[in-house]
């Protein structure tokens, strides 16, 4: 599992990397949002609408974004299921999870600025029983401790919940580093 944060927009060739590596595995892509979470946070700013709708718009923006991964990255494919992540994983292939059938809710995710697309990864990852959850990020990773990188901003507010519900290992890497939290 492999959560590619959508600020990797700005280091095309680190982005490309990144997906082309995942692409050579077997392996799930968790897209962040990006510039078009981005958009959706000014939106709700300037329009005043509720943190459940900028959620559901926010997974819209994920799937935009993995639009874009299988765009750059021709191998890839998206998945818009759990269980269709499951499939291509069972045989073998890379994918890219578009997390849209969310949007209907999950009773164990808030639909809220409080979690984004790192909480979502480790879900994805315990549903799946990845054994490890890789987050690429686009700043420094100074710590691998969740509560203090989700006091630091680097992941959202529910991270540390998610850590401690997830059984595997997590991997945070940033542009010049590898820190692992577990």
């Amino acid at each position: 599992m492999v959560k590619v944060g959508g600020s990797l927009v700005s280091d095309r060739a680190r982005l490309c990397a990144v997906l082309a590596r995942c692409a050579e595995d077997s392996v799930a892509i968790v897209p962040g949002g990006g510039p078009f979470a981005d958009a959706v946070r000014t939106a709700q700013t300037a329009l005043g609408f509720d943190d459940a709708l900028a959620h559901r718009l926010a997974l819209d923006a994920m799937g935009r974004m993995a639009e874009v991964f299988c765009s750059l990255e021709p191998r890839l494919a998206i998945a818009a299921s759990v269980e269709a992540v499951a499939d291509a994983l069972a045989q073998g292939r890379a994918i890219v999870w578009d997390p849209a059938a969310l949007k209907a809710g999950c009773p164990d995710i808030p639909e809220s600025w409080d979690v984004t697309s790192d909480s979502l990864a480790l879900w994805l990852a315990t549903r799946l029983g990845a054994g490890r959850c890789i987050l690429e990020k686009s700043a420094p990773v100074p710590t691998t401790d969740p509560e203090a990188l989700a006091a630091l901003g680097l992941v959202d507010a529910a991270f540390p919940l998610f850590a401690a519900l997830y059984p595997g290992q997590i991997v945070l890497r940033g542009p010049d580093s590898v820190s692992e939290a577990a």
